[in-house]
């Protein structure tokens, strides 16, 4: 049986894992994407130090989808341009949006435009892939859609709660706009319902389908994997603060608020780092000196360095799919304080601590359990490099096949 699929996304997400898995098991039909470094790249960016180059073009540098041949690749640089400028132009969420909502359609067109070739089966994402779902079903293909962040539903929810908890972190103008909102939640219903399989990466998003009404027997849990660069030796610091590293968007989704207050019980026992773009409130940042680092968003190739300079790694998000960081934390060698909304595969108690969203007390209670108990952490961090061995990216492509092979028989069972 022809096994061929056309996976098609926006961006470099997990540096392009699914095409390249895809590829490296002969199931690729062809990869469609905006933008990267490798079709229709300047040459000339590839000799430049990485410290000359603005930063903006250090992250798209960093868009290389290795081992995909270029025939079985189209880049729409076009889209991708100006996708990237309506975001730099972007004034609040509401541009934000309505920039992905249009870079979604534009590419489902573009992608329809070209066609589907041999394939039998089509791959994409949530929010950015309705009219290629619709075109492919009707060419007779089978259809996944990766759910790779939790239902619009629930994501909007959780913003509202944390804005009324802390209105002075976000501007009215910052806040999710209903309209924009709306439109993003039917997409996402849109492409469910057209969907033979939805690929959920962890347990709590599967959860948040079916919240939603979403058609959760056709909902099947592939969490992620991770390659090798992230692992570096165990470290076994006896002595000194406590090194605590997040890494993502610094605001109210992340948990950020929590981070802060975690800094400020734990002065002089810890120092924190938090790596990523976004802004602290200036009421919130008064008494963080020295004792929390904001370093702004660092490119990919770059982010290694972070992971050896940690101890720990602290992640209380209130919403995720599932948190790729967490995962390459664990590669490195770091225990993982996170929630359970985060996602991940952290095992509480044995290579990291699982805490409710919403709760600073239990994040410090997890951190001084470490900082107070060196050979704990020294423990959990041989465990937490252990576990990642179960989610690189040869297991997470093994998942990942698996799954398809089953969306292959479900068009047939839909029909009946």
């Amino acid at each position: 049986m022809n096994a061929r699929v056309v996976v098609s996304q926006l961006g470099a997400r997990m540096d392009y894992a699914v095409p390249r898995i895809l590829n490296a098991h002969g199931m690729l039909e062809h990869f469609y994407t905006d933008i990267c470094a490798t079709v229709g790249w300047p040459s000339v960016v590839g000799h430049v130090p990485p410290r000359f180059l603005p930063a903006g073009i250090r992250r798209l540098a960093g868009r290389k989808p290795s081992g995909i041949p270029s025939q079985r690749m189209t880049c729409f640089n076009g889209l991708g341009l100006s996708y990237a400028l309506r975001r730099m132009r972007a004034s609040g969420p509401s541009d934000e949006m309505r920039a992905a909502l249009d870079a979604g359609r534009r590419l489902s067109e573009l992608v329809v435009s070209h066609g589907f070739g041999q394939a039998s089966g089509f791959y994409g994402f949530v929010r950015e892939c309705l009219e290629q779902l619709q075109a492919a079903r009707s060419h007779g293909l089978w259809t996944a859609v990766e759910q790779n962040i939790a239902a619009r539903e629930t994501v909007d929810r959780l913003a509202r709660e944390e804005q009324e908890r802390f209105p002075t972190w976000e501007t009215h103008a910052a806040q999710t706009p209903f309209a924009e909102a709306l439109a993003f939640g039917d997409r996402e219903k849109a492409e469910w319902a057209e969907a033979d399989m939805i690929v959920c990466p962890s347990d709590f998003v599967r959860q948040t389908v079916a919240e939603s009404g979403g058609p959760v027997e056709r909902c099947i849990v592939v969490p992620y994997g991770v390659d090798t660069r992230f692992q570096i030796p165990v470290r076994n610091r006896q002595r000194g603060p406590l090194r605590v590293l997040t890494i993502g968007a610094v605001g109210l989704r992340k948990g950020s608020p929590y981070i802060l207050e975690a800094a400020r019980q734990m002065r002089g026992q810890a120092v924190f780092r938090m790596v990523g773009s976004g802004a602290i409130p200036p009421a919130a940042r008064a008494g963080l000196e020295g004792i929390v680092e904001l370093t702004g968003p660092i490119p990919r190739l770059e982010i290694i360095a972070q992971y050896a300079w940690a101890d720990v790694f602290l992640l209380p998000s209130l919403c995720e799919g599932s948190a790729t960081v967490t995962y390459e934390a664990l590669a490195a060698g770091l225990p993982v304080v996170t929630t359970p909304n985060s996602g991940s595969v952290v095992r509480d108690g044995t290579d990291g601590f699982v805490v409710p969203i919403r709760d600073a007390d239990a994040i410090v209670r997890a951190l001084q359990l470490l900082d107070q108990d060196r050979a704990r952490l020294f423990e959990m961090s041989h465990n937490a490099r252990f576990r990642a061995q179960d989610f690189d990216l040869p297991a997470y492509g093994r998942r990942l096949c698996d799954a398809l092979d089953q969306a292959r028989a479900i068009p047939a069972a839909r029909t009946l």
